[in-house]
């Protein structure tokens, strides 16, 4: 397994490798151990897996907070998106600040987000699928969200100048600035 920092150390990619053959491949997406020999000692509790029909969905962003608050571990299993994650720590000094990565099935790759980040991700590519697994369970009421297109965050999500599908949830939020509930 390849692990790699992005802007902030503690949000990584890490890359499985794929054993090949004639059938197709295996890659091994997680081992405790193996985590636990690149520093990453969590504990996974739930598995969660999307479905979007169309590219250009976007689901986000979102974070539970204490004592529910979730790392996750996400993955595409078909198709691809643009993965971000948002610090909304404020006593961090990257607070306001995001990254991002792109995360398709044919890259076989991953990022760990931990808690204290929002988090969302835009499809691609239609039909996408994705896996991610979380430290902690889903709690409704102490899961919040930012609004996706906050001005202030300036994500530069590709969507091509075409129109984001959200849910209605997801259209609710409020901006960072206005989020009361934040780490």
């Amino acid at each position: 397994m390849n692990v790699m920092s992005l802007d902030f150390p503690d949000v990584l990619v890490l890359k499985t490798r794929a054993f090949a053959d004639e059938r197709g491949f295996f890659s091994e997406t997680y081992n405790k151990k193996a985590f636990a020999e690149a520093g990453i000692d969590l504990e996974f509790v739930q598995d969660n897996h999307s479905y979007s029909k169309a590219a250009g969905t976007i689901r986000g962003l979102h974070y539970q907070l204490p004592p529910f608050a979730q790392a996750k571990l996400v993955r595409v299993v078909r198709g691809a998106v643009f993965d971000v994650a948002v610090d909304i720590r404020r006593a961090s000094p990257t607070f306001g600040k995001w990254v991002s990565a792109r995360l398709s099935a044919e890259e076989r790759n991953q990022i760990l987000i931990p808690a204290g980040y929002a988090h969302g991700f835009c499809t691609l590519e239609p039909d996408t699928e994705v896996l991610y697994k979380v430290t902690a369970f889903y709690a409704p009421q102490h899961e919040f969200g930012i609004r996706w297109d906050d001005p202030e965050l300036g994500i530069a999500w590709p969507l091509d100048g075409a129109e984001a599908v959200l849910s209605a949830k997801d259209q609710r939020y409020p901006l960072l600035r206005d989020a009361t509930r934040l780490y």
